[in-house]
């Protein structure tokens, strides 16, 4: 399983989608989860509207050096596709996806060929535009709802999954991380998590490995 930093590594709630949350996980050789918005013809990282002082989504891919590390784009308004597009293959960076755009844009994204995440959690029981998706991210906003095998048939029928942690609502891990752990896909890399315990994770998952 891959892990995914939330927002990069941060260590303090200020760092979260900045320079050195960013440097910080790409030196540790983590995945990154950040949120993508425009302002002025530039894609920027900014979870909330921008301001305009907020570090590119091309200097991040600059700060990554070549490092074809995991990506996950959270889109946070629509028409970017072609931008990000050009960006990732000017920076030749293939480990990607993108998730959590509308579904007129995740339709403009697909056709523009982009690897896209569709969405699954227990508001959202149907997952849009299934067969067109590489892989799928699994939200659990109220209650951890998902077994072991829920995860293992989506990858089973060919797609990658990426968990949204409980801790990223404010709920303990314990529970959904034994359910991850008990996966017969657990140590495939088409499973990944998404955390804000990066460190905790990695010890949790992997360090008796």
């Amino acid at each position: 399983m891959q892990i995914l930093s939330h927002r990069g590594f941060w260590l303090k709630p200020e760092e979260k989608n900045k320079r050195d949350a960013f440097i910080r996980s790409f030196d540790a050789g983590m995945g990154t989860e950040t949120d993508l918005r425009d302002i002025c013809g530039k894609i920027v990282i900014s979870h909330d509207m921008p301001k305009g002082d907020e570090i590119s989504f091309e200097e991040v891919l600059q700060l990554m050096n070549g490092r074809n590390l995991p990506l996950a784009l959270n889109i946070k308004a629509d028409g970017q596709a072609e931008a990000i597009k050009a960006l990732l293959k000017k920076y030749n960076h293939t480990n990607y996806f993108c998730f959590d755009m509308s579904i007129p844009d995740m339709v403009v994204q697909i056709k523009s060929s982009l690897n896209v995440f569709g969405g699954k959690s227990d508001i959202l029981a149907q997952i849009v535009l299934f067969d067109e998706v590489s892989g799928i991210w699994l939200d659990s906003f109220y209650s951890d709802w998902f077994s072991a095998s829920d995860i293992d048939e989506l990858i089973n029928q060919g797609k990658k999954v990426c968990i949204v942690s409980a801790d990223l609502h404010q709920r303990d891990t314990k529970k959904q991380w034994d359910i991850i752990k008990s996966c017969s896909s657990f140590e495939n890399d088409t499973l990944l998590l998404c955390t804000d315990y990066p460190l905790k994770a990695k010890e949790f998952f992997h360090d008796k490995n």
